[in-house]
């Protein structure tokens, strides 16, 4: 991390400010979410944030050179993946 942010708390985005951030819909964001496949966020009360640092390593997981490169990771689509679990299954219900 920066000297200059560490000057400054984390900064967090709520869902629409965090999709523009990263170019997507805010339901699109919200699918991610809910499948697992999306950046790391945050409950405060009933309201979902997102660090900046979360969506901009998620998005670097997707970072490439070329059509052919692998790349270091792969961000995956909205939609449901057998193998890929939700963050919260297996958590106890509260």
């Amino acid at each position: 991390m920066s000297a200059a942010t560490t000057q400054f708390p984390p900064r967090y985005l709520r869902t629409p400010e965090a999709a523009r951030f990263v170019g997507l819909s805010g339901r699109t964001l919200e699918k991610h979410r809910t499948y697992g496949t999306g950046p790391r966020y945050s409950k405060l009360g009933g309201r979902v944030v997102y660090r900046l640092e979360d969506l901009q390593a998620w998005v670097e997981l997707g970072a490439k050179a070329s059509t052919s490169d692998p790349g270091g990771g792969q961000v995956l689509p909205a939609k449901r993946h057998p193998s890929i679990s939700p963050a919260y299954a297996g958590q106890p219900r509260r």
